[in-house]
């Protein structure tokens, strides 16, 4: 058995090789791939495609933004492993960056972002000087700051209307400590697992639920294999888009400009067209047979204060993190 191990660690390492030797030119005029686990109809892939929309007839002959979806590039935790390899070019991550980097969890606690532009405000203070540059150092250098959403609670078992709501429930979360440690918190009985399982899983039987922004739980049509939605909207999780940065620095400065340019351009789209979904989608489920609730949110928020507490005392800085998020745009 060691030696099956040796054998294929050997192959891989050789392959890795190859690949890194025929790499073509990054200079040279190519496709650039960009992956992200959206399905069609969902925010990811409005703001995607809307990106390859603006930057295309802008970049250099030869050049172009493609743009792939629902994972058939692979899931998040493929995707960012394909972007320190340098055979995707662009990924979309959000909660799972809070795995990958602890200062990320910021993003994981319940109620930090009031809105949209308080999130502008903490892109400003918190995001480019302090989170960029770890997520440098971790292999993956931010271009523009997206979003995922407001986060609402699906399932099959009652409509969430407190905390103790909760209890019980198989509820998929994210692989990101820090959500698992929130359900935990609130007395659900949290489940990772990847997106392009979900589906699956809730008409399986496998979870009872599942949290998510509207426009994922109507892209991925969850609706279909959920009988509530409760606008819980615990957490805001904001979706970067990434690169390499080996493989960004080697591009032509012209195609960085204008990629850069434009991701951050597409931002605005981004918020406005998340807030008409936000506004279209819950009538939209709630004629596709789905139970719609609105429970109070500071009950969830006070159950959750552990979780602030925790992330204080294990993540480095944790305290002043908090504190220039819930004080960003202020002054």
């Amino acid at each position: 058995m060691t030696s099956t191990r040796t054998t294929a660690a050997l192959m891989l390492a050789v392959a890795m090789s190859l690949y890194g030797c025929s790499t073509p030119d990054a200079t040279t005029p190519r496709e650039l791939k960009f992956g992200h686990v959206g399905e069609p109809g969902s925010l990811f892939a409005l703001a995607a495609d809307e990106f390859a929309r603006r930057a295309n007839p802008r970049l250099p002959d030869g050049w172009e933004v493609v743009t792939y979806g629902s994972s058939q590039l692979g899931g998040d935790d493929v995707l960012l492993q394909k972007i320190r390899l340098g055979t995707v070019d662009f990924a979309l991550p959000s909660s799972i960056l809070s795995s990958q980097i602890d200062a990320f969890g910021l993003f994981e606690m319940p109620y930090l972002v009031r809105d949209r532009a308080h999130m502008r405000a903490i892109e400003d203070d918190v995001v480019w000087p302090e989170l960029a540059p770890l997520s440098e150092a971790a292999g993956y250098r931010i271009i523009a700051v997206w979003e995922n959403g407001y986060r609402h609670v699906t399932n099959n078992v009652r409509p969430i209307e407190t905390p103790a709501d909760l209890a019980g429930v198989k509820l998929r979360t994210p692989s990101g400590v820090w959500r698992v440690k929130l359900f935990q918190v609130l007395g659900a009985n949290p489940t990772p697992m990847a997106f392009s399982e979900v589906f699956i899983g809730l008409q399986t039987g496998v979870i009872d639920g599942q949290e998510n922004p509207l426009p994922h739980i109507w892209g991925s049509r969850l609706y279909e294999v959920q009988e509530y939605l409760s606008l819980t909207g615990h957490v805001y999780t904001p979706a970067f888009v990434v690169t390499s940065p080996a493989q960004w620095d080697a591009l032509p400065g012209d195609v960085r400009m204008i990629l850069e340019n434009e991701a951050r351009a597409t931002q605005a789209f981004v918020y406005e067209t998340a807030e008409r979904l936000d506004s279209e989608l819950i009538d939209q489920i709630r004629a596709s047979g789905v139970e719609v609730n609105a429970p109070e949110q500071r009950p969830f928020l006070d159950a959750s204060a552990a979780v602030y507490d925790e992330f204080g005392e294990v993540v480095s800085g944790g305290p002043a993190l908090l504190a220039r998020a819930a004080a960003a745009g202020s002054r």
